[in-house]
């Protein structure tokens, strides 16, 4: 995020800004900001004093405000960090929008709202304001919003796309001077999703031992993070583009027996996006490599296994294996099945597929 990266060369900089707004449905990013002013601004001596982090939940505006007109102590700088400021319920009240007239709440909440009107307009030189607002976004209808991305560094982060992913995992450890192969990256946003805090860690603990410019690998995703380089969805989708049974059915073999580990959910989701990718390529006017990339939003390593799956697979036949993705998604929830297992409903689901 490029805004982010901005941000945290300011700081590395010692370009400090009086007040961060952090916002947002990604909590990473947030967390990325925040800790960096967190442990870096001030040094180890001067946090005792000058150095304040406050939850939500506990706090009132008031209070943070008194806080950030403190003056430092044997330092330059007061450091205010408010985490988890959602929870904070006269910013919510106070973030509503005037113009509606909405009910801005109890008496002294329009004070203390102004009062942070009034703080934001004529902030503290010596003092950094830092607000963590979590998993939402603040009403920018509102005075408080509108304030802030007038006269602070204002934040608002989104989550990626799933198909995002993969890239940003690349991104991530080509920043800190590593490599992985595309389909290495893949495997690894399919097993841990797209809580970017939980991937950040399971990629620090693959570098520890990797020395700088290595490249991440198969072995190693196995042994530490846990991902099979056998047998998991993208080897699946491979074998059933390629129609190789003897594969296909060796790894839903293996599915069946680690169903905690391959879920319903992630398989069938999974191969559900796969096929439908496969019966867009289909109608492609432009099938070159990286037109089409674009167009299935999928990264150019992988076109040529949608393009073999396209030879294999006619519409028709697309057409027939999105109906029994969709049944087996309602047998596997146990709607009009009565006994059949979990690894059963992906024999038959394959079979149907391959014949």
């Amino acid at each position: 995020m490029k805004e982010i990266d901005q941000i945290l060369l300011d700081l590395k900089r010692r370009i400090y800004k009086p007040v961060y707004f952090l916002s947002g449905e990604e909590a990473y990013y947030i967390d990325l900001v925040s800790d960096y002013i967190e442990k870096n601004v001030l040094e180890d001596a001067e946090r005792e004093f000058n150095q304040v982090v406050v939850y939500g939940k506990d706090t009132s505006l008031a209070n943070i405000l008194s806080f950030a007109k403190q003056f430092p102590m044997m330092g330059d700088k007061v450091v205010v960090i408010v985490k988890e400021a959602q929870n904070i319920r006269e910013l919510n009240k106070g973030a509503k929008s005037e113009e509606a007239g909405e009910d801005m709440g109890e008496k002294e909440e329009p004070a203390s709202v102004q009062q942070l009107l009034n703080y934001l307009e004529n902030p503290q030189d010596s003092t950094i304001l830092v607000f963590c607002y979590k998993y939402k976004k603040i009403d920018k209808r509102g005075a408080i919003a509108k304030a802030l991305q007038k006269h602070a560094v204002f934040v608002e982060t989104k989550k990626l796309y799933d198909n995002q992913l993969p890239d940003w995992i690349s991104h991530y450890l080509k920043e800190k001077k590593y490599n992985i192969n595309p389909k290495i990256a893949f495997l690894i946003a399919e097993a841990l999703g797209a809580d970017l805090s939980k991937v950040a860690m399971e990629l620090d603990k693959l570098m520890i031992n990797l020395p700088e410019g290595g490249e991440v690998t198969a072995e190693m995703v196995q042994q530490q993070i846990g991902i099979s380089k056998d047998f998991n969805v993208f080897e699946l989708q491979k074998a059933l583009a390629q129609k190789d049974i003897l594969k296909a059915n060796r790894i839903i073999q293996h599915f069946a027996g680690n169903p905690k580990e391959n879920p319903a959910p992630l398989v069938l989701g999974q191969l559900y996006s796969y096929f439908s990718k496969v019966m867009r390529y289909h109608y492609l006017s432009d099938k070159s490599k990286f037109s089409a990339a674009a167009a299935l939003g999928v990264n150019p390593f992988f076109l040529d296994d949608y393009a073999r799956a396209a030879q294999h697979y006619s519409l028709a036949k697309l057409k027939h294996i999105i109906s029994y993705l969709k049944e087996c998604d309602l047998k596997s929830k146990g709607v009009d099945n009565v006994s059949a297992e979990y690894g059963d409903l992906l024999k038959e689901l394959v079979f149907k597929i391959l014949h």
